[in-house]
């Protein structure tokens, strides 16, 4: 099946559902080109029997017809609009649902490889624009075609030879026709390769402000903006002039036949063998019928647009959510005995980050992974919720593989909370009850008290009904930790991730969220990611990460006796100058967090 035959099959199964809706407004739309071919029809009595038969029978007959005529038509293309209307809005409304759905199932190594304008520039430009196609083509082909053949069927009543002679110039429009679509899908496709890089440019250097603000170079970014501006601009003038040639050469086409069949036409008349009315009831009928034809090659204009936007929608919506749900997945049970991995390997675009990992985490124990930058701590803890998918070997909780188990069971047992905390342009409230929406005031207040948040949440100009801006901007950093920590309190998980999570605090800040993170970890299984290896001295175990390897395990003072990399890394933290009594160890870059590492 060719790509356009494919695009249209799925179309089509999106409108199959409404099927009855289509059905009436088709209906409608036969009985407006109907009305539309009989006023045409009526051209020819009107002048024969009241102009020049001056009939007064038919002078009060013919208006009353043709008023009642236009009441019908006008109630029928009412029905007909609105009825076509609501299908392709709904057709848009769940594609944008699936596409949105689809960025919800997507693994995070998606995310990690594509911008996020891109994304954004799929689910706004790129489908306003196929509802804008599918508003068009579904709302008036249906129309048009029906009005052309009730008028052909007119023309060809009234006068076959004549209307022969218009029929002659419609195979030459179809030809400008074919080549201005193909042109214009061409610059569709460009246009909305465009839009994402300038919706990506744009994502980037607000979400980023302060950097570049920082490093001057604002300058540097409106020029980039404003050549990928251009370019955009550039495009759309290309489709713009070429909708706008279209229709100057249809008219151009049809002028050439209507200046035959008025010659032609005429001749007959003054030659006696056709009668005015006949002629000017062909007329009406032939011109009436150059409408719908134009706006035949302007759904044709859009069909192109639109197969361009749908194509790039479905390379989106065909992509495999590769972590999913097996179909023989059970619930995770609560976990009653340990986390175990083993001989877990992982591996990102043909690089081995992780390899022949086993390790073993009791339920209730602390376990601290430190190592350079790059080791793979991140890695290994974004493995358990399945943020990423082990590409050897295997992770279980209490003997179940966790390939094996459902994703919601499985992740709602799990709390996070990272160095760059992720905070909702919401409310307080809203941000702390996000895992359990249903949860009521005072457990949300007890939650915020242990997180050690309570009293600045206090004194917010509304409390926990404060809106606290895009990703918590109203907040300080150890502010936005701790309403973070609030979040996974609240949740109450029994298994818990800590990924560098105070990090970027400094001394003040650190020692308020450390309370809160003490209250948090109390009683859960808990894995810990340290930049500052002072916050992990009292973990029940150390595990040392170098190059994807487990390469030490044991607690601080036995690690540091051993004088590997963990002393290493240590020494370099606080003891500079014994640096040199150490045992040659890799030298390492601490600190950073990676997407994948």
């Amino acid at each position: 099946m060719s790509e356009n035959r494919q695009l249209f099959f799925r179309l089509f199964q999106l409108i199959k559902p409404f099927w009855r809706r289509i059905l009436i407004a088709m209906v409608a739309m036969i009985g407006v080109s109907g009305i539309t071919a009989l006023i045409a029809f009526l051209v020819k009595p009107a002048l024969d029997d009241i102009f020049f038969g001056k009939r007064l029978d038919m002078l009060y007959f013919l208006p009353f017809l043709v008023i009642l005529l236009y009441f019908f038509k006008g109630l029928f293309f009412f029905t007909h609009e609105y009825l076509m209307n609501y299908v392709g809005g709904m057709i848009i409304t769940q594609m944008r649902d699936a596409l949105y759905r689809q960025y919800m199932a997507l693994p995070q190594i998606f995310f990690d490889r594509t911008a996020t304008g891109l994304l954004i520039s799929r689910v706004t430009y790129d489908v306003n624009i196929l509802q804008s196609s599918v508003s068009t083509v579904v709302t008036n082909l249906l129309k048009d075609i029906f009005t052309i053949i009730g008028l052909v069927g007119v023309i060809f009543y009234r006068e076959w030879r004549l209307a022969l002679i218009a029929i002659v110039v419609f195979p030459v429009a179809v030809v400008p026709i074919i080549k201005f679509g193909k042109r214009l899908r061409r610059i569709s496709t460009s246009s909305q390769v465009s839009m994402s890089r300038l919706n990506t440019q744009l994502q980037e250097t607000l979400v980023g402000n302060k950097i570049v603000k920082a490093f001057c170079r604002e300058d540097h970014e409106q020029a980039r903006f404003h050549q990928e501006n251009e370019n955009f601009f550039r495009l759309r003038m290309k489709n713009v002039a070429t909708r706008a040639i279209s229709p100057p050469v249809m008219e151009l086409l049809g002028g050439f036949g209507i200046a035959a069949i008025m010659f032609y036409g005429g001749y007959q008349v003054i030659q006696g063998t056709s009668t005015p009315g006949t002629f000017f009831s062909f007329l009406a009928a032939l011109l009436m019928l150059y409408q719908p034809i134009k706006s035949l090659s302007n759904i044709n204009n859009s069909v192109q647009e639109g197969l361009a936007a749908a194509k790039r929608v479905y390379e989106i919506l065909d992509l495999p959510t590769e972590i999913a749900d097996e179909p023989q997945a059970v619930s995770l049970p609560p976990i009653r005995r340990e986390v175990r991995f083993e001989e877990v390997n992982f591996a990102y675009d043909n690089r081995t980050v992780l390899q022949n990992i086993n390790l073993t985490v009791p339920r209730g124990q602390v376990v601290a992974l430190v190592g350079p930058s790059g080791a793979g701590k991140t890695t290994l803890v974004n493995l358990v919720p399945r943020f990423y998918e082990v590409t050897g070997g295997a992770i279980s909780i209490d003997g179940h593989d966790l390939r094996q188990v459902t994703l919601a069971s499985l992740r709602g047992q799990i709390g996070v909370v990272t160095q760059q905390t992720f905070l909702f342009n919401d409310t307080v409230r809203q941000n702390i009850a996000y895992g359990r929406p249903e949860a009521e005031e005072a457990a949300i207040i007890q939650a915020a008290q242990a997180a050690f948040a309570w009293d600045f949440i206090k004194s917010l100009p509304q409390g926990l009904d404060t809106v606290i801006g895009e990703q918590g901007v109203m907040l300080s950093g150890g502010e936005r930790q701790r309403v973070a920590i609030a979040r996974a309190l609240l949740k109450d998980p029994p298994i818990l991730i800590l990924d560098e999570a105070t990090s970027a605090l400094d001394s003040e800040a650190e020692r308020e969220v450390q309370k809160a993170l003490d209250n948090l970890i109390q009683g859960r299984t808990t894995l810990v990611i340290a930049h500052r290896l002072s916050t992990i001295r009292h973990a029940h175990r150390i595990v040392v990460l170098d190059e994807g390897r487990i390469v030490e395990e044991g607690q601080h003072e036995d690690l540091l006796a051993r004088g590997g990399v963990y002393a290493k890394l240590y020494f370099l933290q606080f003891r500079p100058e014994d640096e040199k009594t150490l045992p040659d160890a890799p030298e390492p870059a601490v600190g950073g967090l990676a997407s994948v590492r």
